[in-house]
């Protein structure tokens, strides 16, 4: 294939296959931009309300565009605007809550103001609750593109199809993985590299529950594993860090890796087998 017909072929084949996708790059600016309206310094940027009032119109007007390549019915588009930002107050209240259980509990945090503009974890929930409203709606892809881009810009990787119930806490967060089926009550504490993940990812369940359900209360430390659409963790409990859970637990439990230590004596210290650095 000669480069003139590779060129040809690449732009009969991903006009078709994009021809209803939403802009990639301008979805993201809209994140960026909503999460700005909503948790970003007024310093410099605005003088009065009238103007904040004609950039939340400028968002609306954007992601009615966003949309209108996804849907191509100006109806629904419409309608799917008009429900969103209807819904957008409740999940700001709700975020609120989200960044004063952070306060609350990491004794690094100065102020709500520093969780909300500097905390990584934050931004990820937030993206999270802006992307699974728009899941709810039932719309396609741009649910998983808002997602993604949080995911590429905090390590931090919620499905928008995950239910996360109030005042959610994600500390540092790095590595964090919590799959599309996955149920996670009121006043949940999670570290960094936690995966609430799937015991099997045969493309045959795709509908059934595959991740597990974390009822209220529960503190998860780093590098826990837990996996299972049957798993329950009881509310109250403790998961300690480097778990690998596949069964449930029930309420107010504590779970923790018994480590060992073993005291080198006099004699050489033996050769590990297959070491490798």
């Amino acid at each position: 294939m000669t480069k003139q017909d590779f060129v040809q072929h690449l732009f009969h084949k991903n006009r078709k296959r994009f021809s209803r996708f939403p802009d990639k790059e301008l979805a993201e600016r809209f994140t960026d931009d909503l999460f700005n309206l909503l948790f970003g310094s007024y310093e410099g940027r605005y003088d009065s309300a009238e103007k904040l009032t004609q950039e939340y119109q400028e968002l609306q007007n954007t992601f009615s565009a966003i949309l209108f390549e996804l849907i191509r019915d100006e109806q629904l588009v419409k309608q799917h605007t008009e429900h969103f930002f209807y819904e957008l107050p409740e999940l700001y209240e709700a975020l609120l809550l989200d960044a004063e259980t952070v306060l609350k509990f990491d004794p690094a945090a100065q102020s709500i103001e520093e969780v909300l503009v500097a905390y990584p974890g934050f931004y990820a929930t937030a993206i999270y609750r802006i992307a699974h409203q728009l899941h709810l709606q039932g719309i396609k892809t741009l649910p998983r593109i808002l997602s993604e881009y949080a995911h590429s810009k905090t390590g931090i990787d919620i499905h928008p199809g995950a239910e996360i119930g109030s005042s959610f806490a994600i500390d540092h967060g790095t590595g964090i993985v919590i799959g599309e089926t996955t149920v996670i009550g009121n006043h949940v504490k999670i570290y960094q590299g936690v995966t609430l993940g799937a015991l099997n990812v045969a493309k045959e369940l795709a509908n059934k529950k595959r991740h597990p359900s974390i009822e209220d209360h529960v503190i998860i430390y780093s590098g826990a594993t837990i996996l299972g659409g049957e798993t329950v963790v009881g509310s109250g409990s403790i998961i300690g860090g480097n778990i690998w859970l596949t069964h449930s637990v029930p309420a107010n439990s504590v779970v923790y890796h018994k480590s060992e230590i073993h005291i080198k004596g006099k004699d050489p210290f033996p050769e590990p087998l297959n070491f490798v650095i």
